[in-house]
């Protein structure tokens, strides 16, 4: 039997990112979990908490999709591919609120037909590559796949709650420093010369491109084929700034 716990923190993220932060209401997180509102406030002292809670969770879910086994594409027809530079055409496209977007009433995600990239494959940059791994941890965040799209929307409406909740923000700034830490310490193993200051600017850049991203493919403004190439130019243009080893292998890639 599942975990109550899990299975309610499952539910919060569906219910942030249908309804937003401002939009939880423990009735219906229970509803969804399908348990009682009394178990809800058993697991979890307060919304304050609950929040919390549901902000590491959803941050351990994205880091076991973008540290392992990418899941498996959803619906028929699903097919494993990598988009390529050549992706800026008619894609894929979700059309889902993004942070801010959503509110009583607002519909589900709806995705339009097409196949979609999954797991972007052996990266360009080699075998081992601290930038091939960058990419693929990057890139693994931009997959039209359900799981990812309500974890990135979740993600989405915790950051739009943040800016009324100093408690949140507070919770939100100590994740977004160690997601930049992990990405700087990433680059910084192409190239142990380079100063910290440095590489944790390029690392800010890249994590606040990919939020930027992430929330135009879900709203529906950018394929996500075509977020996916823009994440690539981005880790290609920092690994020249940064003058990284491998970079000539990122120019090529792109």
């Amino acid at each position: 039997m599942k975990d109550r716990r899990r299975t309610i923190l499952e539910a919060a993220a569906r219910v942030i990112a249908r309804r937003g932060v401002r939009g939880l209401r423990v009735e219906e997180l229970a509803a969804e979990a399908g348990v009682s509102k009394a178990l809800v406030y058993y697991h979890f002292e307060d919304r304050a908490g609950l929040l919390r809670s549901t902000l590491e969770f959803i941050g351990d879910r994205a880091e076991r999709y973008t540290h392992r086994d990418p899941p498996a594409p959803q619906g028929p027809g699903a097919a494993v591919r990598d988009p390529g530079p050549s992706a800026h055409g008619p894609g894929p496209v979700v059309r889902a609120a993004g942070p801010a977007a959503h509110g009583p009433g607002s519909g589900p995600a709806r995705r339009e037909p097409d196949s979609t990239p999954h797991d972007p494959g052996p990266a360009p940059h080699g075998p081992g590559s601290a930038l091939g791994e960058l990419e693929r941890r990057l890139l693994l965040e931009l997959q039209d796949v359900p799981e990812i799209r309500e974890n990135s929307t979740a993600w989405g409406e915790l950051r739009a709650g943040a800016v009324f909740d100093p408690e949140l923000r507070e919770d939100l700034a100590r994740v977004g420093v160690a997601w930049v830490r992990e990405v700087a310490d990433l680059l910084g193993q192409g190239s142990p010369a380079v100063p910290d200051i440095e590489l944790v600017a390029a690392a800010e850049r890249l994590t606040a491109l990919l939020e930027g991203l992430s929330t135009r493919w879900l709203v529906g403004i950018l394929p996500v084929g075509h977020a996916r190439e823009l994440m690539r130019e981005a880790i290609a243009a920092e690994a020249r700034r940064l003058d990284l080893p491998d970079r000539h292998a990122v120019c090529a890639a792109g």
